[in-house]
């Protein structure tokens, strides 16, 4: 079994960071030093997803949060983030009805797709839907290829069985990538790991080899309905390429008092996952993420104990993950016609 020191060690670039003696340990938020475009992307830290053997940065640009800033401002958010070595793009067919994909596919004009590792994900069950939102995809993101596209929402135990069954959704990715439109598929979730472990059983009962897969990681996942102890060695045995979300809870965490936002992103890197996802809809939060990660260094049992203990007594119900327990953020149980429809 891979440990995670040997995964750290063999993966990930870690930046050099010299420090005095006061300094020891992880940097807390507000004393991140400041680093040039040059010397950030220099340093960022990068791994290689899993099995695919794409070689892409520890921190991913959230999708969503690209559509709440003005488009101009999305944009440069965008290509600062490349600019300073972030790679991986997340985005969505469905995340602000197609707005923040059209604001990536702009974003990544004049040279900035050759930089980037593109991934979306369609939230269609059926193989005509899946092929519509992967058709509309394309378009909004001006590219003739996309690097990854992910099942989105697998957060029904009726899922699996949907994708997998005669003319899914499975169907329509496979041909796809056949095609030479789409290089790896993977699937997303955030609702239960029964769930996530119910698709892979799918995937191997059909003889189907997910490339990738992606679950919410963070201080209160270790503690409720846990992502990180049931699904990720799991997944890490079968060689997938594992992203993380939803490190700092959708913002959720900073209301438990118990954790800043950096100790949040700390913690996720300290993970053994190839890619952190995390949600930037502003500059200034942008290189809080970058500053970050450049400056992470793995954390020590002491600091991990000390983390998960402040977190425990407020996970235990998963009031601040509200992704697990609740339909707040579960877009396809809103909008149940993305299933089988190609129409936002």
């Amino acid at each position: 079994m891979i440990t995670r020191r040997a995964f750290i060690a063999g993966t990930v670039a870690v930046a050099a960071c010299k420090k005095t003696p006061e300094q020891k340990g992880a940097p807390r938020e507000g004393d991140l030093p400041q680093l040039t475009y040059a010397e950030t992307q220099k340093a960022m830290p990068m791994s290689i997803l899993g099995k695919t053997g794409a070689r892409v940065s520890r921190i991913g640009l959230g999708g969503f949060h690209l559509g709440k800033p003005e488009e101009a401002e999305a944009i440069r958010i965008v290509r600062t983030a490349i600019d300073r070595g972030v790679t991986f793009m997340d985005n969505s067919w469905d995340y602000n009805e197609g707005k923040s994909e059209e604001r990536m596919g702009k974003a990544l004009r004049d040279g900035y797709r050759q930089k980037a590792f593109v991934m979306t994900k369609i939230d269609g069950r059926t193989k005509d839907s899946a092929m519509g939102q992967l058709e509309q995809s394309l378009k909004r993101l001006q590219t003739d290829v996309i690097d990854l596209v992910q099942i989105h929402e697998v957060i029904r135990m009726s899922d699996p069985g949907a994708v997998f069954a005669p003319g899914g959704a499975i169907e329509a990715l496979a041909q796809a990538k056949k095609a030479g439109k789409i290089r790896f598929i993977g699937f997303t979730g955030h609702k239960d790991p029964a769930i996530h472990l119910a698709m892979l059983k799918a995937a191997d009962d059909h003889g189907f080899q997910f490339d990738t897969i992606m679950f919410p990681m963070n201080v209160f996942d270790a503690h409720f309905k846990s992502f990180e102890k049931e699904v990720l060695p799991v997944a890490l045995s079968k060689g997938l390429g594992v992203m993380s979300m939803k490190p700092i809870c959708s913002g959720d965490a900073l209301r438990s008092k118990t954790v800043s936002a950096v100790e949040c992103l700390q913690y996720a890197l300290h993970l053994p996952s190839h890619v952190v996802i995390t949600g930037c809809d502003s500059m200034g939060v942008l290189e809080q993420a970058i500053n970050t990660t450049v400056h992470f260094q793995p954390m020590t049992q002491e600091q991990v104990a000390d983390i998960l203990g402040r977190t425990k007594d407020a996970a235990h119900a998963g009031e601040f993950e509200r992704f697990k327990t609740s339909d707040v953020f579960d877009s396809t149980e809103h909008h149940k016609s993305w299933l089988s429809s190609a129409k936002i």
